[in-house]
């Protein structure tokens, strides 16, 4: 008998025991979850401006209106949509996976669902970075302050557009080579399918690409020094191969690259465009984006001296994306932090060697390594606290329209039967905002689309901004029936000045102005065969001119 129990019984304790230890894990708070909620809090919760902040930028308009038209006819546009200075020309929707998951969100529960969205993937940002940190071994009283620099540094990012998957995706996607560098593992190639995904959120792919490229450069170089088999190059750059293949799934296959290349080379781009020019370093994040990069190139003497090429390679080429275009900055200490946490940290602990135990340095260097494995585990509470947020409607100031700060939303609702039945002026963000309100009856002229719009059109949209000497002509050529811009812009004195336009609202921030009777202000430009005219003919690629 008690051999038959052994066997009848001794297999189910096992299992038990460790389900148990399981669930313990999974029931029992970490400090990352604490990390990862009090970023959520600090950010948007306790924030002066509150989720709100999120959707400072109007794309987030558009691309919820691009998701719905996909949700709706079952397929990714490959003409316009929204304008009736370009209509049915060409166009790349190339981020329309993001466009899709922010319908999805905004049919379950508007911006509400949208901003949450957001700040979760923001945080999950700055918890990976942390942990990255930690897993490279570095001490926590080290990775946590370069943790948060990097968050600073990425504030200018802080907006719900696509580009929040790539700043989760790229420190995760490193450290998962790292670790398959460290133990190789069959999960790295899960890269290959993250790809393909990837591909069709966002295009900040291009830079994983080269990030990757580089990783197998440098391993590279590394066997090359260090006399060692060259297994690890040969798989790390076949995968480096079946990523880029996998980026060839998408709506627009190879055109996709030859797009986004032409984009980005655009000269008239990189001069006009804030956000892609150098940073300035004139507000908090830059400088702490600053710090980070004076300390990583710094770095790079020693990693160079330790024969780290990988390292080298990876702060090299980032910081040099950074210094070139401020939207690189959040990226570059993404990866940045990490690597500097982990050298910092080999950096004090060889100073503890003719220290004291009792000294005040070992004893923060001892906690910090002592509550490192607080920090490795996650458990189920973050989703949770997150879950019980989202049931949570007042007293949470969700936003139920884009901020009022940024927006004239008052003024378009008053005026909404008016602007829908007219043939509009605006700034690119404000049209941003009236495709979100009134999309399909509401098309426009110059939207965020700055890859859509031809450098033509892009540089009739300078004129009118800065209030050029060829204004007037424009206004006409174009037959704008209302102006709506901010009060401060240069065309608007000129408006003012002229007999053939009439102020119908003024509330200080925004203008609104209307064409004189005598122009046929509102002539048939709700007739669909408007719609088809092109004031425009020129072609070339330009970029959005709005600032960060």
């Amino acid at each position: 008998m008690s051999s038959g129990a052994s066997t009848v019984y001794t297999p189910s304790v096992i299992p038990v025991k460790a389900q148990s230890g399981f669930l313990a894990r999974l029931l029992t708070p970490t400090f990352s979850d604490c990390f990862y909620l009090a970023i959520l809090v600090w950010l948007f919760l306790a924030g002066a401006s509150g989720w709100k902040a999120l959707l400072m930028d109007g794309d987030t308009g558009w691309h919820i209106r691009a998701g719905e038209y996909i949700l709706n006819t079952g397929h990714v546009p490959a003409t316009d949509l929204f304008s009736f200075s370009k209509p049915g020309a060409p166009w790349f929707a190339w981020e329309w996976l993001s466009d899709v998951t922010f319908a999805i969100l905004f049919r379950w529960s508007g911006l509400k669902a949208v901003v949450l969205f957001c700040g979760v993937l923001i945080a999950l940002f700055a918890t990976v970075v942390l942990r990255f940190a930690i897993w490279r071994g570095a001490n926590v009283s080290v990775a946590f302050p370069l943790a948060m620099l990097a968050v600073g540094s990425a504030t200018i990012h802080f907006l719900a557009r696509p580009h929040l998957f790539t700043l989760v995706l790229l420190p995760a996607a490193l450290w998962m080579l790292e670790a398959d560098r460290k133990k190789p593992s069959r999960l790295l190639w899960v890269l290959i399918p993250v790809t393909v995904l990837w591909t069709n959120l966002h295009g900040g792919f291009a830079i994983f690409l080269v990030c990757l490229a580089l990783f197998a450069a440098g391993v590279a170089i590394e066997s090359w020094l260090g006399n060692r088999p060259w297994d690890a190059v040969r798989r790390y750059s076949a995968l480096c191969a079946a990523c880029s293949v996998a980026t060839l799934l998408n709506p627009y296959g190879w055109q996709l690259h030859w797009h986004i290349l032409q984009y980005l080379r655009s000269d008239w781009i990189r001069n006009l465009v804030q956000e892609f020019q150098a940073p300035t370093f004139r507000n908090e994040g830059q400088a702490q984006f600053e710090l980070l990069l004076v300390a990583g190139l710094i770095l790079v003497g020693r990693l160079i001296a330790e024969r780290r090429i990988v390292e080298v390679l990876w702060i090299l080429f980032l910081a040099h994306s950074a210094l070139g275009s401020v939207r690189h900055a959040p990226l570059y200490a993404a990866i940045a932090a990490p690597i500097l946490a982990s050298e910092l940290t080999a950096l004090w602990r060889s100073t503890l060697a003719g220290a004291r135990r009792s000294s005040l340095s070992n004893i923060l260097f001892q906690v910090g390594q002592d509550i490192q494995p607080m920090f490795r585990r996650v458990s189920f509470w973050a989703p949770a606290a997150v879950a019980v947020i989202a049931c949570i409607d007042a007293p949470i100031a969700w936003p139920e329209d884009f901020p009022k700060e940024a927006f004239p939303v008052q003024m378009v609702h008053r005026h909404a039967r008016l602007l829908n039945s007219s043939r509009v002026f605006t700034t690119d963000q404000w049209a941003d905002y009236l495709i979100y309100s009134f999309y399909p009856r509401q098309k426009v002229f110059f939207d965020g689309r700055s890859d859509f719009y031809g450098e033509g059109l892009g540089r009739e949209y300078l004129a009118l901004l800065q209030g050029g000497y060829t204004a007037r002509q424009i206004l006409e050529r174009n037959r704008f029936d209302l102006v709506l811009i901010p009060v401060d812009w240069p065309l608007a004195t000129i408006l003012k000045q002229a007999g053939n336009w009439t102020v119908l609202e003024d509330d200080g921030h925004a203008i609104l102005f209307r064409a004189a009777a005598d122009r046929g202000a509102l002539r048939a430009s709700s007739d669909p065969s408007r719609t088809n005219e092109k004031p425009s003919t020129s072609r070339t690629n330009n970029r959005r001119t709005k600032a960060l």
